[in-house]
């Protein structure tokens, strides 16, 4: 459903893109007015017009019809209701997996960390 809105909205987009071009110039912009030419009778002008409001209403429609779609198909997620966090060690150092080269420095194993808080010994 979505292909196909999508489809249509740039089919829109084409048609209003040319319709605009296709319209006379009133001399504002760039100062360029059109003195005759391709399209110079009033009705044409009307004709023109109102396509390209029609263009622009279906413009209108069909983007909000692709918002409402986008957000249909969002799910929401809630972070209260989620599992666990994983857990870690707040302030501890970070030992590197088994088997890592950070394992062995310079010939010598890497230390241990302790299991647990260590009580200082005396000499």
């Amino acid at each position: 459903m979505q292909t196909l809105i999508i489809v249509v909205h740039l089919m829109i987009v084409s048609a209003m893109v040319g319709v605009v071009l296709l319209q006379r110039s009133e001399g504002g912009g760039l100062g360029i007015g059109s003195t005759g030419g391709f399209l110079t009778s009033r009705g044409t002008s009307n004709v023109l017009t109102r396509t390209t409001a029609i263009l622009a209403a279906l413009f209108f429609t069909t983007s909000l019809a692709l918002s409402i779609i986008a957000g249909v198909e969002r799910k929401p997620q809630s972070i209260i209701q989620g599992g666990p966090p994983p857990a870690s060690q707040p302030g501890g150092p970070v030992a590197p997996p088994p088997g890592s080269p950070l394992d062995a420095v310079g010939g010598r194993p890497a230390p241990q960390s302790p299991a647990g808080p260590q009580v200082p010994q005396s000499q």
